[in-house]
């Protein structure tokens, strides 16, 4: 982690009380971020021992994946909106590794992801990148390198266009906002590698769809997809 991101620990640590970033219940002592009840009773889906789960089927068709997956259910004011909204909003960078780490110790078990050889975190836009100081996929992308021993290549694809939020937009709108929004900077760093794309939720997997576009030009790419979390009913 960064100085920058240090100091934005530390003076969220001076405005606010230790809390659980999950539940908002005041940390313990040997406790970091997140409780040991909340670490233990997240929503998990069990998608990466399920080949035929929803996020492949919300993808198919779409993207020629190699297995794909999301660690946790999201729902409102659920757990895990909690946590993204203290990675994305509050600098709070480590929930991120912290969330990764466990994926990554998930997805271990299992042969189908331990052929993966270099996991791409969707990019941000420089401008949203610099305006939040950090990209909160990359920040999952660490703590999933570090478990899986492979390369996060944070820097490998830009984002070139500056969308909109995809909050409210249907699913033909949110495509027409990412399509051709990619650019691939390292060309030779990911040809014939089997690439695992990042993200932090999955809603309709638009932005997923239009990387993998951009990432399948290369000569002999495979890619899997996984995110920290969907909503139950993708």
């Amino acid at each position: 982690m960064t100085l920058k991101f240090n100091f934005l620990k530390d003076l969220y640590g001076l405005v606010y009380p230790e809390i659980c970033c999950a539940c908002g219940r005041r940390l313990k002592i040997q406790e970091n971020y997140i409780c040991l009840h909340c670490s233990y009773t997240l929503p998990k889906t069990n998608f990466a021992k399920e080949a035929d789960n929803l996020v492949a089927k919300k993808l198919a068709g779409r993207i020629p994946y190699q297995a794909a997956m999301a660690m946790y259910y999201f729902t409102k004011k659920g757990k895990i909106q909690n946590l993204l909204y203290h990675l994305k909003y509050k600098g709070c960078y480590e929930v991120g590794c912290i969330l990764g780490k466990k994926m990554g110790k998930e997805l271990s078990q299992y042969e189908d992801w331990n052929r993966v050889e270099v996991i791409v975190p969707v990019p941000l836009h420089p401008k949203k990148q610099k305006k939040r100081g950090y990209n909160q996929s990359d920040a999952i992308g660490e703590g999933l390198a570090e478990t899986m021993k492979i390369d996060c290549m944070s820097d490998a694809v830009i984002r070139n266009t500056h969308t909109e939020t995809q909050t409210q937009m249907s699913k033909e709108a949110r495509w027409d906002n990412v399509a051709h929004i990619f650019e691939v900077k390292n060309a030779e760093a990911l040809a014939n590698k089997h690439i695992l794309l990042l993200d932090d939720v999955i809603t309709t997997g638009a932005t997923l769809e239009a990387l993998s576009s951009s990432l399948l030009q290369l000569p002999n790419v495979k890619i899997s997809v996984a995110a920290l979390a969907c909503a139950s009913d993708l």
